[in-house]
Formats: C-alpha cells, structure tokens, sequence
C-alpha cells in the first residue's frame, strides 16, 4: 500500500471516529464488567439486560466477519494497521480486546445464570 500522509480532512475525521470507536467500546466494555455486579446484587433482569446488548454487538461482529464497522470506516481515512490504528487503546488490549472481553462476557453470563438458577430454586 501507498502511504496516505494524513491532509486537513483525514486526520480529524480519524480521530472522531476512533474518538467514537473508543467510546461505544467502553459502553460495551462496560456492560460486560456490569453482568456480574448486576446478578450478585440480585438485580437478574438488569444482568440479562446487559448480557442482551452485548449479545447484540457480538451479532453484529458475527455478520461483519468479527471486524468492528468503525475498524472498516477509519481504514479509509489511514494505511496505519496497527491493532489500535481505529481506537484509543493500548496496542496489545486491541490486540486481545475480543479474547480478554470476550472470556469476561462468558465467565460473567454463567455467573449471572448460576446466581439466577440458585435464586429462583
């Protein structure tokens, strides 16, 4: 690939959409870390609430061949392909970021359906 030098529209147009990127990721990142606290308070719809709008992002990530739409949008304003060139995230956490959130989400669904299994009997 030919380098792109960044030009007066590009850059800025970059960093809102990592800005962006950045931003809906905590959301999730959030959620997920969220699942568990929910369900130890006993608040099981809140922790099935927020299992449900992370599933939602994984089906999303399912349709897009595991790539974030915001990966494929700010590939167009740069030739960087550093795991973090779409995102404000250290390079080895986007590197990892689906193998570590990803193993939060499973260990916190089974932890909230074991809490709500254990309530409900």
């Amino acid at each position: 690939m030919q380098e792109r030098p960044p030009t007066e529209i590009t850059f800025p147009t970059l960093k809102a959409i990592k800005a962006a990127h950045t931003i809906v990721w905590a959301l999730f990142a959030g959620c997920i870390l969220a699942i568990p606290v929910a369900s130890w308070r006993g608040e099981h719809r809140a922790a099935a609430g927020l299992a449900a709008i992370v599933a939602g992002e994984v089906a999303v990530l399912v349709l897009n061949k595991w790539r974030c739409p915001f990966t494929s949008v700010a590939a167009r304003y740069t030739d960087d392909r550093r795991e973090n060139f779409d995102i404000y995230l250290p390079e080895w956490l986007a590197k990892y970021n689906k193998l570590i959130f990803g193993a939060l989400y499973f260990a916190g669904v089974v932890f909230a359906l074991a809490r709500w299994a254990r309530a409900s009997s």
